[in-house]
């Protein structure tokens, strides 16, 4: 925990010494034990999720707009098109940088995280993410589901979000039991 916690402030410190008000959002994740333990800074995003869908976990966005779905003011879906959605009020970079630590949470057989920039989160909705990644190969659907959330930002459509912006997408499954036994 140290060593993630340690590298963010580190980050911070050097992005804030470059003097150009550079900043970026983070995220990662501990995997240990069969615990996985969410880090995040911003509006970069985690998922995690059963074999079968259901998500258990789900990192508020650091932003207005993911403050106002996480209060109940705001329905997710009217967040795809909020006219805010691009405002981030937590960034590595700034001397307010907070690190948001989430708890431990047990990683069952076929569970699958998601760690991904806000491109991915704004283009499709968490139950289209969830139904690209539950089943088969998770690097050729994890393929499939960037080249989705591409033509997502090319296309401008009223009928889906669509949101040009930057896409970095990591998923891992866990597929072996391993760590504690129940």
């Amino acid at each position: 925990r140290s060593a993630i916690i340690n590298g963010i402030e580190q980050a911070n410190a050097a992005v804030q010494a470059w003097g150009t008000g550079a900043a970026t959002p983070v995220a990662a994740v501990e995997v240990l034990d069969g615990l996985v333990r969410p880090y995040h800074v911003g509006d970069s995003s985690i998922l995690m999720f059963g074999g079968r869908g259901k998500i258990k976990l789900h990192t508020v966005s650091h932003s207005p707009v993911g403050y106002a779905i996480e209060a109940g003011v705001l329905d997710a879906s009217e967040a795809l098109y909020h006219e805010d959605r691009h405002l981030v009020s937590n960034v590595v970079g700034t001397p307010e940088m907070h690190i948001q630590v989430g708890p431990s949470i047990e990683l069952s057989q076929r569970d699958t995280v998601v760690i991904a920039t806000d491109g991915l989160f704004d283009n499709l909705r968490l139950e289209e993410i969830v139904q690209h990644l539950r089943k088969g190969p998770l690097q050729k659907t994890t393929q499939k589901l960037i080249q989705h959330t591409q033509q997502r930002m090319d296309e401008n459509s009223p009928d889906h979000p669509s949101k040009p912006d930057d896409l970095t997408a990591i998923a891992y499954r866990r597929t072996s039991r391993r760590g504690p036994k129940k």
